[in-house]
């Protein structure tokens, strides 16, 4: 066992933002950001303080958010929660090139990110401090890049063609694999049903190449997006339902 996983993560992902600034991606897609770079303090913040040792439980999101994770370089990165919640004081950097309507404005950010909110809110709820909630759980995403089109609009990562998806997919596939490996969780909480399906492709691969390693038990939660309509309503409550039902969260 690993005692001290936050280093080996944080050389994985240098390995990972090697390994996606290889790729590229056409029209549609008219700009990428990698906050593992440029908001590489933010990240490196977050996992030297809350990934030092392994999880009981490890939640997984799709892809940065252009308020969240993409100002602050933490997964469903809402600026007020990393900033006071987290208490993490990052100085973030500007991506090489800014879509004007997506400015990378770090911890100064007066934008709030939805997803970010609601997640984090109801960790706070439940949890109360920042370092209950870490001390057996993680969140991480699968995916380090943020995909806009020239309107500025997001485009996920399913909607690339399959020429860019799959080598997307094989290094982001491998950089969870590691995640996982390194904390290793009991519980694996795909954050809506494409980190989900990410989820089970990794484990099945492992499956296939006769892994030693644990299987973790997976689980599927409604991503807190408010482009859900099942999201907008009581999300804290369906979420919590989920969590508790599978014995990953003790009952309220």
């Amino acid at each position: 066992m690993n005692a001290h996983p936050a280093e080996e993560l944080l050389r994985q992902t240098e390995q990972l933002c090697r390994a996606v600034a290889r790729l590229s991606f056409s029209d549609p897609v008219a700009m990428v950001y990698n906050p593992l770079q440029y908001a590489a303090a933010g990240y490196r913040a977050y996992v030297e303080r809350f990934a030092r040792n392994p999880k009981r439980v490890l939640f997984v999101g799709m892809n940065p958010g252009p308020w969240g994770m993409a100002q602050t370089g933490v997964p469903f990165g809402e600026v007020g929660a990393v900033r006071d919640w987290m208490g993490i004081r990052a100085t973030i950097d500007v991506p090489p090139l800014q879509h004007s309507r997506r400015p990378i404005e770090g911890l100064a950010c007066r934008r709030s990110e939805v997803s970010g909110r609601r997640l984090w809110g109801l960790m706070q709820q439940r949890f109360g401090r920042a370092d209950q909630f870490f001390c057996d759980q993680f969140v991480a995403n699968y995916c380090p890049l943020l995909f806009m089109e020239q309107s500025g609009r997001n485009r996920t990562p399913e909607k690339l063609t399959r020429d860019e998806r799959d080598p997307l997919f094989d290094a982001c596939d491998e950089y969870l694999d590691g995640t996982m490996r390194l904390l290793q969780p009991r519980f694996v909480v795909g954050v809506g049903v494409f980190a989900r399906a990410r989820v089970d492709a990794v484990l099945q691969r492992r499956a296939q190449t006769g892994s030693a390693a644990d299987v973790p038990q997976t689980l599927t939660i409604l991503h807190p997006s408010p482009a859900n309509p099942r999201a907008n309503h009581d999300w804290n409550t369906e979420v919590s339902a989920v969590l508790e039902a599978a014995g990953a969260w003790p009952r309220a």
